[in-house]
């Protein structure tokens, strides 16, 4: 897995890509906390949940299904004005975790298609070197090569679209 707040990083991107006009801030607010939100799974290593379980780590929490229940679900609560964009972004908020965490290097892969699938799945191609897991383990080498491989896979990437879109809807501006 990537590390929590590369996990962030994404949906902010992809706001301020968008614009305010487009994802409000406490919407583009609650896509960042969505996007950490499937790592709540950990919790299950210490009610003895297997990892390889469906609701272990990277299990249900990190599929499509999960992230358009939860999606749907904080459209609903936080009532947006533009509602489909708002849940749109929000379901992919969430899904994006499970996507990111299919590029890493490591783990068990995802279960993706929960719960009509079972099957933890990976990309291709794994460039980003999955994060240790526990303080004291990302404190190490080891943490620093993920941060290294997260900033040149994620963060580079995700302030590049920002930018981008920062500036296209500048210069629409200007004319």
């Amino acid at each position: 897995m990537p590390t929590i707040m590369t996990h962030a990083i994404v949906p902010l991107a992809v706001s301020v890509a968008a614009g305010r006009g487009v994802v409000p801030v406490r919407v583009a607010v609650a896509g960042a906390i969505l996007a950490m939100l499937p790592d709540a799974d950990v919790i299950g290593f210490k009610l003895g949940i297997a990892y390889a379980d469906a609701w272990g780590h990277r299990g249900a929490t990190h599929s499509l299904v999960f992230a358009a229940l939860i999606g749907a679900i904080l459209t609903a609560l936080i009532r947006p004005e533009k509602k489909l964009i708002a849940l749109a972004f929000l379901a992919l908020s969430t899904a994006s975790h499970g996507l990111l965490d299919m590029a890493t290097s490591g783990g068990l892969g995802v279960a993706l298609l929960w719960p009509f699938e079972v099957t933890r799945h990976f990309w291709d191609w794994t460039p980003i070197r999955v994060s240790p897991i526990g303080l004291r383990n990302f404190l190490s080498e080891r943490g620093v090569v993920t941060i290294l491989s997260e900033l040149k896979w994620v963060w580079l990437p995700s302030f590049l679209l920002a930018g981008v879109g920062w500036s296209a809807r500048r210069m629409r501006k200007a004319y």
